[in-house]
């Protein structure tokens, strides 16, 4: 009888610089990068050997991001666009491809809270700002990288959801119709383009301690908390792996799915 040959995957180690090489060869676009989960993901991945396009309308804290990445031995170029102008895509797109080569990941992490209104008392207004940033700004990135990566001869993009385009509370409307938006968005895209080797999943965090949460006022994230298994909010970096694992060759056949980062939320 013949023994069974086992391939063992290469071991990952770290490099002098005390970086590892999980996401070698990789070039990402970060938008919402200048704070918070987006700068928290565009550190994480650089540790990993990406190189980072960071993006957003904060200008001198994203450059900040940008050069402590950079003074960690990554590479990272900061650029202020918004995310719901198409030429600001462009731009951006461009840039990575003229200083790394390529494009081979997108993750759309920029977004608002909104009004925090439900559908009575909710503003015109207030609706197609959020929609615009959360729902639009995802799309208009999806539909400008996707070209980049299948010329690439593929890629992963990540989009950040949240518990809230899965589970309903009373107020929230634009948010959570933003959110939910994007979940769906995540699933025709990654059937849509799967054959072309195009990944694209969705990640939804729950209580996240970012600057966005303060900004929600601490009885809000009391409640949240409250109703959190682990019974505490999450630090941005603990969603980071998820993002690393989804730009990563590791998750190579996962697609059009989620991960939850929420403390157990949605297992209720």
């Amino acid at each position: 009888m013949r023994g069974r040959v086992i391939r063992l995957s290469p071991v990952t180690t770290p490099r002098e610089n005390g970086l590892t090489n999980r996401l070698a060869g990789k070039v990402v676009v970060v938008t919402g990068a200048a704070r918070g989960m987006g700068a928290a993901h565009a550190r994480a991945m650089a540790r990993e050997g990406a190189a980072i396009v960071l993006s957003d309308v904060l200008d001198d804290l994203g450059e900040a991001v940008a050069t402590s990445i950079r003074a960690d031995g990554g590479r990272a170029t900061f650029t202020r666009a918004d995310v719901t102008s198409a030429d600001d895509w462009q731009r951006v797109f461009r840039i990575a491809t003229e200083e790394y080569g390529t494009l081979t990941t997108l993750v759309n992490n920029a977004g608002i809270i909104g009004s925090m209104l439900g559908a009575a008392d909710e503003t015109e207004e207030a609706w197609y700002r959020t929609i615009a940033v959360n729902q639009t700004g995802v799309f208009l990135g999806m539909k400008y990288a996707i070209p980049l990566m299948r010329s690439a001869g593929g890629g992963s993009i990540v989009n950040i959801c949240s518990i809230w385009g899965v589970s309903g509370v009373g107020d929230y409307l634009s948010y959570q119709a933003s959110k939910g938006a994007v979940r769906m968005m995540t699933r025709s895209a990654a059937i849509g383009h799967a054959a072309e080797k195009i990944r694209v999943n969705n990640v939804c965090p729950g209580m996240i301690m970012t600057e966005m949460a303060i900004e929600e006022g601490e009885e809000n994230n009391a409640a949240l908390i409250a109703l959190t298994p682990m019974g505490r909010g999450a630090e941005p970096s603990e969603v980071s792996g998820a993002i690393v694992f989804l730009a990563s060759d590791e998750s190579s056949f996962v697609t059009g799915t989620e991960i939850a980062v929420d403390g157990g939320y949605l297992a209720q």
